[in-house]
């Protein structure tokens, strides 16, 4: 075998090894993930996508902690579970991180829009409050469809967002008291508009951006801030959902 198969191999196999490093969600905790059963802020828990870290999710959760929220940082393995052993592990972080918070909010992103749907279908916390989707596989994603047979071994949950109208992204029923924002990326990459949309969504924006990074935009945190605080995006928000 030549020098130059082995060198691409090995970039192979190390891309490999460090996307299975960040799907495990332990190589960054941004803070100290403190029951704070006395503390009465509402409580905003955040769900990262798939084959990422809660690292993900940091500057949000800066934001939010900023804007006086109280704010938990979930992380999960896409490696090992599906969606319904993720929702039920999410379910349980939540009662045991709720404290004495009046609501409960979500800000989650791609695959993390679906282990919350799983959730509250299944296991929804009392007094639940408003939930920002960024980027979600609502209605499956065709990029999921393609990547299957090739990554499906790696990441279990993939199987369950593809466009079939068996998956999971498809079957899941949203609790009538949910009040919910879709935020979606123009030039997403790999959850179109149209794949974004949720039958009972209370708004939906478009933003101009890529999959990976939307969270990190200053824009879509005052947008997630805004519907949080209102269950709106306001006249503001950038533009109109199609």
């Amino acid at each position: 075998m030549s020098v130059t198969i082995l060198f691409k191999l090995g970039r192979v196999l190390g891309m490999f090894t460090l996307l299975a490093v960040l799907a495990s969600g332990a190589v960054y905790t941004p803070q100290a993930q403190a029951p704070g059963s006395r503390d009465e802020r509402e409580l905003v828990v955040l769900v990262h996508g798939m084959g990422r870290s809660r690292l993900s999710m940091y500057v949000m959760g800066r934001s939010l902690e900023r804007a006086g929220y109280r704010v938990v940082n979930w992380g999960y393995s896409s490696t090992s579970r599906g969606v319904p052993e993720l929702g039920g592990e999410l379910a349980t972080a939540v009662r045991e991180r709720r404290g004495a918070a009046p609501r409960v909010h979500f800000v989650t992103h791609s695959l993390g829009s679906i282990i919350v749907r799983w959730s509250l279908a299944n296991d929804p916390p009392p007094q639940l409050g408003r939930v920002v989707m960024l980027a979600p596989p609502n209605q499956g994603s065709r990029a999921a469809d393609r990547m299957t047979p090739w990554v499906g071994w790696l990441l279990p949950p993939i199987r369950e967002l593809r466009t079939d109208s068996t998956a999971t992204a498809r079957t899941l029923a949203l609790p009538l008291e949910a009040e919910v924002g879709v935020i979606a990326g123009e030039g997403d990459g790999k959850v179109s508009v149209a794949e974004s949309h949720l039958e009972g969504e209370r708004e939906h924006v478009v933003v101009s951006s890529h999959h990976t990074f939307i969270m990190n935009r200053g824009d879509v945190r005052r947008l997630v801030q805004r519907f949080l605080a209102t269950g709106s995006f306001g006249t503001e928000a950038a533009r109109p959902a199609h």
